[in-house]
Formats: structure tokens, sequence, C-alpha cells
């Protein structure tokens, strides 16, 4: 039953783990390379992550620079990074792409708070269907006479402490999100 119970764990901590990395992409008024993460390029017909293909550098606070190793994916990487989310228009010179992060503005400093909440609640019920899957489990396990009663009443509750834990974890890392987004 410990077992189960680590796996069901390492689940929800990926699940955790998943909701930091979209903290990361949201950028905060500052260079960070993390937004870059989740744009492909479509390189040779493969989409490729952009730190495969180039190296990203970040020469001051509010500007990232892209040097692509391959001169013909300069196109690519401005096209790539135009069709995303990020709003942001990169300017290149043939060789090297750079990206200016503007302040911020008030109103979109909630925007970008109201999409971290809206990570963090996505995270959050991603925890709570692995508890049901847990739960379900262990339910089949008694029906099949694997488990006592007791044991099962006892897995109830460390996997809802486990949940509870992991949904902590989570409100976490939105108060520190949310703290970084609005501060300036």
């Amino acid at each position: 039953m410990k077992s189960e119970l680590k796996t069901y764990e390492e689940r929800m901590k990926k699940s955790v783990a998943s909701v930091a990395a979209d903290f990361a992409a949201v950028r905060a008024g500052r260079a960070n390379a993390a937004v870059l993460d989740r744009i492909m390029v479509d390189y040779y017909g493969t989409p490729t992550p952009i730190h495969q293909i180039a190296s990203i550098g970040s020469p001051d606070p509010r500007t990232l620079t892209i040097q692509p190793w391959d001169a013909s994916a300069v196109k690519l990487i401005c096209k790539a990074i135009q069709e995303s989310d990020l709003g942001i228009n990169p300017q290149n010179d043939g060789k090297v792409i750079r990206l200016a992060f503007p302040q911020l503005t008030e109103e979109r400093r909630k925007e970008l708070v109201k999409q971290i909440a809206k990570y963090a609640e996505g995270g959050k019920v991603a925890i709570r269907n692995i508890r049901r899957d847990a739960v379900e489990d262990f339910k089949a396990q008694k029906k099949n006479s694997e488990i006592t009663e007791d044991d099962m009443k006892i897995a109830e509750k460390d996997i809802q402490k486990l949940t509870d834990d992991m949904c902590k974890e989570v409100d976490e890392l939105l108060a520190k999100k949310e703290k970084e987004l609005l501060a300036v």
C-alpha cells in the first residue's frame, strides 16, 4: 500500500512541477529565458524548442538575445515568437534576435494574476483527480478483499493529507508569483 501511495505522490508532485513551469513561463516585466520554453520552432519540419537551436542570453534585465547556431533559423525563430502568445515583437539584425520586454502596465499585471490563478486552479484539479483515482483504486482493492476496511480508511486519510499538502504547495507558489507580478 505504501508503494501505491508513493506512486500517487509522484504523480501529484509532477502536477505541482507543471504548475511551477507554467508560472515560470509568465513574464513578470523582467527578461526571463523561461518564457521561451513553450515556443516551438518549425525547424526542418520538426517542432524544436528555441534553446535547442540557439543560445539565449540576457544582456540587461529587460532584454533577451537569441543567437541561432544556424543563420537560416533566424526567420523561423522570429516567426515562432510572433505567432506565440508572448506579446513581444522580435527585432533581428540577421544574426541575433532581440526581445525587449516593456514595463508591465497595471492592467497587464492584473491579467497575468488572473492567468496564473487559472494555472493554479488547473493544477489543483489535476491533484484532486489523482486523489479520486487513488480512492477508486483502494475501493476496488477492498472490494476484491485485497485490503481490509481499516487499511482503506488509513489509505483514504493518507491520500487526503497528501492532496491537502500538494494543494497548499500550489497555493504557496501562486502567492509567491502574485507577489512577484504585483511588485514594482
